[in-house]
């Protein structure tokens, strides 16, 4: 049972994360675009993807949390996973407020600031990653 829960944790990670990769670049477009059809096909784009990723992210996390709790996984490295994952679920809640504002029309940030909020989720995907495999402590 442990390796069929291990692997749907490993596609809905997987899945989540392509989403945070790929919503961060629909904010890219739309705080470069002027033209308000392109503006609205945009803001639907980016609200089914973030409510695709927000449906993918929640088995993740309760896969994950079976992982951890009904086996028994311990070790220092899962505390700074759990970390991590932590401050992927803020930034997958950070793209939804600011989503909020592009539908509001109040975005101040330019596309240049979600340039490099789009690498966030790179980051920390690496890092879990890491974790997971090395387990360092």
């Amino acid at each position: 049972m442990y390796l069929w829960i291990k692997a749907f944790h490993i596609i809905f990670i997987a899945s989540w994360f392509a989403g945070l990769f790929y919503l961060p670049r629909i904010y890219v477009n739309l705080a470069q675009e002027t033209d308000a059809a392109s503006t609205t096909r945009l803001l639907g784009m980016a609200r089914r993807l973030f409510r695709f990723t927000t449906i993918l992210a929640a088995p993740a996390v309760l896969l994950g949390l079976w992982l951890w709790l009904g086996f028994d996984i311990k070790g220092g490295w899962l505390h700074a996973k759990l970390a991590l994952v932590l401050l992927a679920i803020g930034y997958h809640h950070a793209c939804g407020s600011l989503l909020k504002k592009f539908e509001r029309g109040a975005n101040v940030r330019s596309h240049t600031w979600y340039r490099w909020f789009n690498e966030v989720p790179v980051v920390l995907l690496a890092l879990i990653v890491i974790l997971v495999v090395v387990k360092p402590f």
